[in-house]
């Protein structure tokens, strides 16, 4: 059995709300299906299970809250084939000596391998045992099998049989496994209406400022700026653009998003999270993307393995996850798994923004608008087009060596927008 527990979808959540189940007890799931809509107060989560198996049991109603942690059903997960009732390869045994009076057993001429633990566990022969046949369950398919006094006494508390899972022999539910059910229907909180629209605002305003207090007492901040010139990227975008459907063509951001997850590669120091006393750098770039919610307040759900991305896969997916965030259907390993975040105001006017790191992470990255400016080039003056690239980093995991490299790399990338294609 395994528990499907409440996840944590970023550092600054405690708890969250069962919104609603997409699964019912008795029904099979896979790995990585949706089971549940889960409100964190910043956003409506779709969230996923990581076991394959059977619903056993639902122990958190709708509209219940519970911390971070909290069991929230019970997942029976499949055995693969092969591994329970098999039988353990038999041990090889020497040929029996001469007989003097009486033939005498065999002795091996090793000692039989100790079998594993979890093999007996699933039910595997002992070496030298004949092999046990599984038995057969007896109980008609669909049928939940209890006793007389289980059903008088489900019935009369109004307790679902289907829903609870039996603790006697062969998972016979008892009248004891029908009273606990009824406890914990009778014990749990009442539902909690849903969040109005400025109730879940401000709620979101509370998160992101607790979250935003935490970094600044704990992470011991340094910032870095420089212009850059994307002259190169504002032609190429617009030669693209006009090549191509309305649909198919990119917003500025795109390449700097680009750049900013190929940077990461030869700078991993800045991909990663803070955890206890030490830096875990990600094996993969998942960029996290600030993105402003209706009403005010930012979420910032991840773009995984942005680095791997072609610009118009990244485009799709940028837009794919701004329409979830502001409509719903963000899903938890989106919001639980960012290892850098990228803030872009430019389409704000803004010509420069110095954010905060969102722990557990260690860096983030910010743009401002693409402005037209004098730029001096090879000794000579002219107009360009430059964005301001400022980094916020972690002292702890790096230094301003290290983020320097990053927005030097960053520099260098954005002058050859044909390779970040």
């Amino acid at each position: 059995m395994a528990e499907f527990r409440m996840p944590s979808l970023g550092a600054d959540m405690e708890a969250g709300t069962v919104v609603s189940w997409l699964v019912s007890v008795g029904e099979h799931v896979t790995r990585g299906d949706v089971v549940a809509e889960v409100d964190t107060e910043k956003s409506v989560i779709d969230v996923e299970t990581f076991t394959t198996g059977t619903v056993e049991e639902i122990l958190v109603g709708e509209g219940e809250r519970v911390p971070v942690g909290t069991p929230l059903a019970i997942i029976r997960e499949d055995v693969p084939a092969g591994e329970a009732g098999t039988p353990a390869p038999p041990t090889t045994a020497r040929e029996p000596a001469e007989p003097t009076t009486a033939p005498q057993p065999a002795e091996p001429t090793t000692a039989p391998e100790p079998v594993p633990v979890a093999a007996v566990a699933a039910g595997a022969p002992s070496p030298g045992a004949a092999p046990r046949v599984p038995e057969q369950p007896t109980r008609p398919p669909g049928r939940v099998v209890a006793s007389p006094r289980a059903r008088r006494l489900a019935q009369d508390l109004g307790v679902d049989l289907a829903s609870v899972v039996g603790t006697g022999p062969d998972g016979v539910v008892t009248a004891e496994d029908v009273e606990a059910a009824a406890a914990r229907a009778a014990s749990g909180p009442a539902p909690v209406a849903p969040l109005s629209g400025e109730e879940r605002r401000a709620a979101l305003r509370r998160a992101v400022g607790a979250s935003m207090a935490r970094s600044k007492r704990e992470i011991p901040h340094y910032y870095l700026a420089t212009d850059i010139d994307v002259t190169g990227v504002v032609r190429w975008l617009e030669a693209h653009n006009a090549a191509v459907p309305i649909t198919d063509r990119l917003l500025p951001v795109v390449p700097l998003l680009k750049a900013t997850a190929l940077a990461l590669r030869e700078t991993p120091d800045l991909n990663g999270f803070w955890e206890g006393d030490a830096f875990r750098a990600s094996e993969g770039v998942h960029l996290g993307v600030a993105i402003a919610m209706k009403g005010g307040g930012l979420v910032a759900p991840a773009i995984h393995d942005a680095d791997r991305m072609g610009l118009a896969d990244l485009m799709r997916a940028l837009h794919d996850l701004v329409t979830r965030a502001r409509t719903g259907g963000l899903r938890a390993t989106e919001m639980a798994e960012p290892t850098i975040t990228v803030t872009s105001l430019g389409d704000q006017g803004v010509d420069a923004v110095f954010p905060v790191i969102y722990p557990p992470q260690v860096a983030i990255v910010g743009f401002g608008r693409i402005r037209e400016r004098p730029w001096v080039s090879a000794g000579s003056l002219g107009v360009a087009h430059v964005v301001t690239a400022t980094l916020a980093a972690d002292h702890r995991a790096s230094d301003g060596h290290r983020g320097a490299m990053f927005l030097a790399v960053l520099d260098r990338l954005l002058q050859n927008p044909e390779a970040l294609a």
